[in-house]
């Protein structure tokens, strides 16, 4: 049995750290938070649509205060990454995460995909079942999205938007009723948004929703908008309930991430303490 996991190491004792990872065709920009020490099983962060991985600093921080190495491949696209954006697939940002997994996370790793990022972490777990120790998929949407949402997306990622209509559609759809939307206004990369739309559709969602190989943890806000009380269980009753726990984030909507990042990491700390090694 695995006890809960406990804080151990103090703040100076986590390094923060850029590394690049070099693969065919150009590098991979990834931010490591890990012990000094370079200790701890290996979580690999992934970010949502058009946002790079610097939205879980916060969570990074966390959880490598439980001891873990925390690994953020910047996107395609996105801060010193240098992979081209052409043709891209869900088989394509896999492989980039596994690629990172593998040269700073010893082979190994729990991904975490917090909405679009979800869906790159479970054609991971679907193509590289041994480099996959555990899923995590935080503000996962329903399988079929509610109305509006993605129209809601396109227009809080638009900066040529007014700020006004901007913040009240990032308010709908990604903050819970009290948080504060207004760091969300920047941080976008609309220009990638047809690139990232066509690379998520291959493969087709049918292919991939039904399969899980690794343990999974379906880690929802309480009041995401994305994901309706509806379809809390979908992901335990489709693949059954040895293989997938289900956790609610009180106060947080679909950008859960950065609205409760230490309910988060908390979550995540503790669900990774109890999977095999």
């Amino acid at each position: 049995m695995h006890a809960s996991p406990v804080k151990t190491f103090g703040p100076s004792a986590v390094l923060r750290r850029r590394e690049l990872v070099r693969v065919e065709g150009g590098a991979i920009d990834v931010v490591v938070d890990a012990p000094r020490d370079g200790s701890g099983a290996a979580v690999a962060l992934l970010p949502s649509s058009q946002r790079d991985s610097l939205d879980f600093d916060a969570v990074a921080q966390e959880l490598a205060l439980h001891g873990l190495r925390v690994l953020r491949p910047q996107p395609r696209g996105m801060g010193r990454t240098t992979l081209p954006v052409e043709q891209l697939t869900l088989h394509v940002l896999a492989q980039d995460v596994i690629d990172c997994v593998q040269a700073l996370g010893g082979g190994r790793a729990v991904l975490v995909g917090h909405a679009f990022g979800h869906f790159i972490a479970r054609v991971a777990d679907l193509d590289h079942p041994q480099c996959v120790r555990g899923v995590v998929v935080a503000g996962a949407a329903a399988r079929v999205f509610p109305a509006g949402m993605a129209d809601s997306l396109d227009i809080a990622s638009d900066a040529s938007q007014p700020r006004a209509l901007r913040l009240e559609h990032l308010q709908r759809a990604f903050f819970a009723p009290g948080n504060d939307p207004t760091d969300w206004l920047e941080g976008w990369h609309p220009e990638l948004r047809a690139i990232y739309r066509a690379a998520g559709a291959v493969p087709p969602k049918e292919r991939w929703w039904t399969v899980a190989h690794a343990p999974l943890l379906d880690l929802q806000g309480a009041q995401d908008p994305w994901r309706p009380p509806s379809s809390r269980a979908e992901l335990q009753e489709l693949l059954g309930a040895q293989k997938v726990a289900v956790e609610l984030i009180a106060q947080a909507s679909h950008a859960l991430v950065v609205e409760q990042p230490l309910a988060v990491a908390e979550a995540i700390a503790r669900w990774v303490a109890r999977l095999p090694d």
